[in-house]
C-alpha cells in the first residue's frame, strides 16, 4: 500500500513536530514527474548511509541538528539552514539530535 500524496493546491504543514517527533516517521508529501518532497524524521544517532541520487537536492532542517557527510567532509545543518546538493554527489545524514527536515528531489531527466 502506498503512502497518500498531497493533491494539487493541498496546503501541507511543514512546522516543527516539537514533542511529537519521536512519535512520527520519514513520509513522502508528494511527487510528480519532475519532483518529489520528503520530510525526514531522525532520532539522535540515526543515518542515512552514504549514497547519491541522479537528481539535485535541498535538504532544509526544519528542527534538531543534522549533519551532512559530503565528499569525506561534515557540515552541521541547524534549524532554519538550508542546503544545496548538487546531483549525483555522494552523501550521508547522520540526526545529532532528534530531527526532521524536509528533502526536495529534482527527478526530471532520470
Amino acid at each position: 500500500m502506498s503512502l497518500p500524496h498531497a493533491r494539487s493546491a493541498e496546503a501541507i504543514d511543514i512546522g516543527p513536530l516539537g514533542s511529537r517527533l519521536a512519535l512520527e516517521k520519514s513520509s513522502a508529501l508528494f511527487k510528480s514527474e519532475q519532483l518529489e518532497v520528503i520530510r525526514l524524521v531522525l532520532p539522535a544517532g540515526r543515518s542515512l548511509p552514504p549514497h547519491h541520487v541522479q537528481g539535485e537536492i535541498t535538504l532544509q532542517c526544519l528542527e534538531g541538528v543534522i549533519d551532512v557527510t559530503l565528499e569525506g567532509r561534515s557540515h552541521l545543518l541547524r534549524a532554519g539552514q538550508m542546503m544545496f546538493l548538487p546531483a549525483r554527489i555522494h552523501h550521508g545524514i547522520v540526526a545529532v539530535e532528534d530531527a526532521s527536515a524536509l528533502l526536495t528531489i529534482v527527478l526530471s531527466g532520470q
